[in-house]
């Protein structure tokens, strides 16, 4: 049976490169997450917040008070255990110094003994018999003569550094501390060193004391210390997060509360406990809640009956001007038999009755907004006809007022879904406002068209806008120069009810305008019904616009400059190119 080729070894190593790659992002990512999510607790709880600075600062606090209580601890028994030496050092240097005060020469046969007696008594003076301290006797300067003697039997040079037997040997007392092994296990040892003199020089006694019980005796101090610390932060904890929990509770409550309330569920209240500064704020809560409870409903009636009044007068008024008309119609018609301040008369009742049908309509459309009935009936529609029958309907009047209407459209069909009759009458408004406003100078009107949108420009270089003025223009009666004679008698409500077609279609309808530049209005309409718009295909600030400090007219936003004929703009954070924004999207 043929056996399969073994993969060469060659072959395998990008395949175990790209797993350990693999493995790697992996926990590079769940590393991210993990991070975003103790991040957005951070910031979302301030129990966590309080509570996390609880923990550290007292940790800090209780840590550095450990440290220093355990190190006071260790200093004391280390000082206990060198006054004790030394005692017993000196006691030992002065015994040790009669025994061998009598020999005058290093070679005598029985020094040699005197010292290894004195030794075995000095180790055999300690009360404790099981401490392990041992005592040695030597004599740097007679090595070879004086031998080093110790008792219990071991060998001490390890722990004795040469600088401990350098000072000893100067006729000095001196001490440190070593570790090493002589009985048994690695021990710590306090070695003291002193000279002892005789009558041929000195030799040095030496004690060394295990330092354990010592050691042992800091490591539980150290131990119930930090027991005692670590119990100490963890009550902290939860004491911070029962505190912390005691104030953050009423105040989640009122902004869950607050929420329902700005979500129109007005008959929501908190629970009110107690009669400290908590229920008195939450007692304050629900009192603000139902004063403007009662002011929101007090309101909402003055509007309802507000739009019904406006809405009653309306349709009332419908009999009376239909009969007024069918008079003044009558009148107008015979118009050439009267006299001609007669006549002049009836021509302005016609006028004046054309205007008032039309505010009557008006209000009615505005009505309908108001009570939220208007409808829309969208359907695809090419907007270039659209633009044509506006400028057809509206050149008897440009041509009267010297006002030439040019046109930027495109030359394919612009389709988009939206309500023809409404967007008419947006355009409608718009050009008749730009004609009447236009000064003599000519009106642009543009087309523009993307993917998402399509946008319809007004541009007049008449005597523009105030600053401030490009968001009161769709105010309901609001005109810029109250004694300017109208040309169109208008109602002062097309704006208006332009920028509720417009929101109506989920667009937008904006203003620039800059004292002698003009103004230029621009409707966004999104190409398919219920999309929602980010950017529009034309600018909202024309190209030949002089901007305030001589400021870029593409790119970022730009300051406003009072005194100098430019408008406050805004700058626009969804990647619009334009730098001013007349109206709040909808």
């Amino acid at each position: 049976m043929a056996s399969s080729p073994l993969p060469h070894p060659e072959s395998t190593t990008p395949r175990r490169r790209g797993a350990v790659g693999e493995l790697w992002r992996g926990l590079a990512g769940r590393g991210a997450r993990l991070v975003a999510g103790v991040h957005q607790t951070w910031r979302r709880s301030l129990q966590v917040r309080v509570v996390t600075i609880t923990l550290v600062a007292s940790s800090l606090l209780v840590g550095g008070f450990a440290y220093l209580i355990a190190d006071k601890i260790t200093n004391i028994l280390l000082e206990n255990a060198k006054t004790d030496v030394r005692l017993r050092l000196n006691s030992g240097a002065d015994y040790a110094a009669k025994q061998v005060y009598l020999y005058g020469q290093p070679q005598e046969a029985q020094l040699q003994e005197t010292i290894e007696g004195t030794v075995n008594y000095l180790a055999g003076g300690d009360p404790q018999q099981t401490s392990g301290v041992v005592v040695a006797i030597t004599a740097d300067r007679y090595p070879g003569v004086i031998q080093t003697r110790t008792a219990p039997a071991v060998n001490v040079q390890p722990l004795i550094s040469r600088e401990l037997r350098a000072a000893v040997a100067d006729g000095n007392v001196a001490s440190q501390i070593s570790t090493g092994r002589l009985t048994g296990d690695r021990t710590k040892y306090l070695v003291y060193g002193s000279p002892v003199p005789t009558r041929f020089g000195q030799v040095e006694l030496y004690y060394l004391v295990p330092l354990a019980r010592q050691d042992a005796t800091a490591a539980d101090a150290r131990a119930t210390v930090v027991a005692t610390g670590v119990a100490l932060v963890v009550l902290l904890g939860l004491l911070a997060a029962l505190v912390t929990r005691l104030v953050v509770n009423p105040v989640r409550v009122a902004a869950r509360t607050a929420q329902r309330l700005s979500a129109g569920l007005l008959d929501q209240r908190m629970v009110v406990n107690g009669e400290d500064d908590l229920a008195l704020l939450a007692a304050s809560f629900n009192q603000m809640a139902t004063n403007l409870q009662r002011q929101i409903m007090r309101l909402e009636e003055m509007s309802r009956l507000q739009r019904r009044f406006t809405s009653d007068v309306s349709h009332e008024l419908r009999t009376p001007l239909t009969t007024v008309r069918m008079a003044a119609d009558l009148i107008f018609a015979e118009r050439d038999e009267f006299d001609p301040a007669v006549a002049r008369s009836a021509e302005l009742l016609q006028a004046e009755l054309d205007r008032f049908e039309e505010l009557l309509t008006d209000l009615l459309e505005i009505s309908r907004f108001d009570a939220g009935f208007a409808m829309l009936d969208a359907e695809p529609t090419d907007l270039v006809p659209v633009v044509h029958r506006v400028v057809d309907r509206l050149a008897g009047l440009a041509e009267r007022v010297g006002v030439p209407i040019e046109l930027d459209l495109p030359g394919a069909e612009v389709i988009a879904e939206v309500d023809p009759r409404r967007v008419e009458r947006v355009l409608r408004n718009l050009v008749g406002n730009a004609v009447e406003h236009g000064e003599g100078r000519p009106v642009l009107i543009t087309l523009g068209v993307d993917d998402t949108a399509v946008a319809i420009t007004v541009r007049d270089h008449g005597v523009g806008l105030k600053p401030g003025e490009e968001k009161l223009v769709f105010n309901r009666f609001w005109r810029a120069d109250p004694s300017r004679a109208r040309q169109t008698g208008g109602t002062g409500l097309g704006l208006s009810i332009s920028l509720e077609d417009a929101r109506l279609h989920g667009g937008w309808l904006e203003a620039w305008g800059a004292p002698g530049q003009g103004a230029q209005f621009r409707l966004t309409l999104p190409a398919r019904a219920g999309d929602r718009l980010t950017t529009s295909p034309l600018r909202l600030v024309p190209g030949d616009a002089r901007l305030p400090f001589g400021g870029p007219r593409d790119g970022g936003p730009l300051a406003t400059g009072s005194g100098s004929g430019a408008l406050a703009i805004t700058p626009v954070p969804t990647g619009d190119p334009d730098t001013a924004r007349a109206e709040v999207r909808s």
